[in-house]
């Protein structure tokens, strides 16, 4: 048997280690950063579950909106609290899906599945951040009448599905400095999505401060704190689903 030159060994050595550490680096810079722990505890207005598939924030006044949130690919989901639970504050149920692998290309069906659907006096309302926003509009498409708005933030999809003849109110966010999700793509993916859908622009903000976690692998350095960022991001929201 031909033995491996010792020098190929080494290589391949090299490339893994390498693979291995990026791979941890990754896994640390996706977990959710500067969340305080208040944020996922009930208090007089909001009530707070964590199940195995989503946190829950519901408020314990009557409300008739409901919304469902998709994280991006590989972010630990509690970068989305801070951003959910405030939705939340203003009368509007909320679940933030945990996805399996953290990738929502394997759980975007959870909420069919789960039936979180079944009363038909509520507004639903299906909001994604990258992959999440991907795997946001695939349900749009695959679930014809089942979502009544639906938010796209800091992604270019749909991509590789057209939107284009949808009926329902679409909101596009992007950030001026993403560098995931950079501004030239999504413009040129526009066709995609109907003439009557809205795209904002959020000058100085990257793709990162989204939610709450680390510096992103391809991002650009935002101009913005990542308050002002969520904050406007929250206004955004808000504003359209109202």
């Amino acid at each position: 048997m031909k033995k491996k030159h010792p020098i190929l060994k080494i290589v391949k050595g090299i490339w893994f280690l390498i693979a291995i550490s990026f791979t941890i680096w990754l896994v640390y810079s996706y977990q959710s950063k500067g969340i305080s722990d208040s944020l996922l505890k009930s208090n007089a207005e909001i009530s707070v579950e964590s199940k195995d598939d989503y946190f829950l924030f519901e408020p314990k006044q009557k409300f008739n909106k409901v919304f469902i949130f998709y994280p991006g690919a590989m972010v630990d989901p509690k970068a989305y609290v801070p951003l959910c639970r405030k939705i939340s504050e203003n009368g509007i149920k909320v679940y933030l899906i945990k996805m399996p692998w953290r990738l929502a290309f394997k759980g975007y069906e959870i909420p069919k599945q789960l039936h979180l659907f079944a009363d038909a006096s509520k507004t639903y309302i299906l909001a994604g951040h990258s992959q999440g926003g991907k795997m946001a509009a695939q349900f749009v498409k695959e679930n014809p009448g089942l979502i009544d708005k639906l938010i796209l933030i800091g992604t270019t999809h749909p991509r590789d599905i057209s939107l284009a003849d949808s009926t329902i109110p679409i909101l596009k966010i992007y950030g001026s400095y993403d560098g995931v999700a950079d501004q030239k793509t999504i413009l040129q993916n526009k066709s995609k999505l109907p003439a009557t859908a809205k795209f904002v622009k959020i000058e100085g903000a990257n793709h990162a401060q989204f939610g709450y976690y680390g510096f992103q692998f391809g991002d650009n350095s935002a101009t913005i704190s990542r308050e002002k960022q969520q904050s406007e991001t929250l206004r955004l929201i808000l504003n359209f689903i109202n």
